[in-house]
């Protein structure tokens, strides 16, 4: 199916109809840019957020309540291979944000709003399922005063979200009639 660009012709002879896109374009550059050094500083500073995850999945700083600590994850080889994984999601989502940038601004819409849509699942997955709700309720991380990331996440959330729905617009990708 193809469809007509929706280009309006302002009263100064100029076309418009590119403001989609590079609304398009420009929050899935912010979002690859935040990721991409969120997993930069994950790397460079491995220790930092290890101990997040470690005290996240060990539920030390929760109400230690015997209902919910059996599911404690207290094996630091489990933990840091957790670790591992979340940084090599968030090395891999930056990469296709990066590609879907990339193609905005090559105005490829097609394969932009695709390496878009790929990248933006993969942090509404991370942040939303892996973030909220595994670490924010199974392992009641919002029991927590001093290890609680759930505020970071619901905003990546929200974000990643926003431009997910901006991708999707009808307006977003523009065919040429054939």
């Amino acid at each position: 199916m193809t469809t007509t660009p929706t280009t309006v012709t302002t009263p100064t002879g100029r076309t418009s109809g590119t403001a989609l896109p590079l609304a398009a374009g420009v929050l899935t550059g912010i979002l690859a840019l935040y990721i991409a050094l969120v997993a930069l500083g994950n790397i460079t500073d491995f220790g930092t957020n290890q101990q997040f995850v470690r005290h996240v999945l060990a539920m030390d700083t929760t109400f230690k309540d015997d209902d919910l600590m059996w599911r404690a994850v207290t094996s630091t080889a489990l933990q840091d291979t957790a670790y591992v994984l979340i940084i090599v999601w968030e090395t891999v989502a930056a990469l296709v944000l990066v590609a879907g940038t990339w193609f905005w601004a090559r105005r490829d819409h097609d394969r932009a709003r695709r390496l878009s849509t790929y990248g933006l699942l993969m942090l509404v997955l991370l942040f939303g399922a892996g973030f909220i709700a595994v670490g924010g309720e199974w392992f009641a991380m919002w029991q927590s005063k001093t290890w609680n990331g759930l505020d970071a996440a619901t905003r990546v959330f929200l974000l990643s979200g926003v431009a997910l729905i901006v991708n999707q617009l009808p307006g977003a990708v523009r065919r040429d009639a054939s």
